[in-house]
């Protein structure tokens, strides 16, 4: 009955909304194709939507409302499908989607546009002071404490204390900060260095820095994982069990993704920058 209701509903929106560019309304489904870069790049835009941040209480009361109202085949007439996917968007961008509960609001994923982000430009700076340096490192540490802690689903199912992402925060703080500062003096100290190599030396520092302090905030916050093993589903998404092989494959994967992931920004900038400086 629900799925004939739920089908009822999606047919009555797809009908009224047969002249606007709004494609038919999915439940749970990503607004734009995703066998295509743009498709994939569209729907990445609207996850990191920073104006889902100001979105009101009420608003996100309606936003839900709307959603279940569509899932219970109750939807009112003139509900367009723009207005679903509007209401999609949001709810996914604040609420967490195991706990269902409001995501801090620094720490959802539209966050990291004016978060960690924002800081790579002062992490390509020139000619950092040691003050500098600290303050970039640890103002790009948002992610390690605010999304991956916020929006990780691995914490609901297995429930750490405070202390573990405590830990896990200082831990890539101190590691990036550390190698950050190191690898300024070493290069200060290198006398062999021309003052152009010393300086395309310096521009590449943030990314050893970052990829390490990735690492440790990865390793550190899932170390639990590898003494119990986590949750193995079969195609039907049925828990068939629990695994440490599967949860060393994921920390794994985890931590070179998180090697990976920064390397266009914050190396190819200074490939660039040395190119246009020839």
């Amino acid at each position: 009955m629900a799925d004939t209701a739920t089908t009822a509903s999606a047919a009555a929106a797809s009908a009224a909304n047969a002249s606007t560019d709004a494609p038919p309304f999915q439940l749970g489904k990503p607004r734009f194709q995703q066998t295509s870069f743009y498709g994939r790049f569209r729907h990445f835009l609207d996850i990191i939507d920073p104006r889902t941040l100001f979105v009101t209480e009420r608003r996100l009361r309606e936003a839900v409302q709307l959603l279940e109202d569509y899932k219970h085949g109750t939807l009112r007439p003139g509900v367009t499908n723009e207005q679903l996917w509007s209401a999609q968007k949001i709810k996914q961008a604040i609420l967490h989607p195991d706990t269902n509960e409001k995501i801090f609001m620094p720490f959802r994923m539209s966050g990291k546009l004016p978060g960690p982000s924002g800081s790579v430009v002062g992490l390509l700076l020139p000619n950092q002071t040691l003050a500098s340096t600290v303050f970039w490192q640890v103002r790009g540490s948002h992610g390690a404490l605010g999304i991956q802690w916020a929006c990780n689903s691995t914490f609901v199912f297995q429930p750490s204390p405070a202390s573990k992402f405590i830990q896990g925060y200082l831990g890539a703080v101190i590691s990036a900060v550390s190698i950050a500062v190191g690898l300024n003096v070493l290069v200060q100290k290198a006398n062999k260095f021309t003052p152009a190599t010393r300086l395309l030396v310096q521009r590449f520092v943030p990314f050893p820095a970052v990829a390490s302090a990735n690492i440790c905030n990865v390793v550190l916050m899932r170390y639990g994982e590898l003494e119990e093993g986590i949750d193995v589903l079969d195609t039907d998404g049925n828990l068939v069990g629990s695994s440490k092989i599967a949860a060393r494959h994921a920390l794994l994967e985890t931590a070179l993704t998180r090697v990976v992931l920064p390397m266009p920004i914050l190396v190819l900038p200074p490939i660039v920058m040395s190119m246009l400086e020839k």
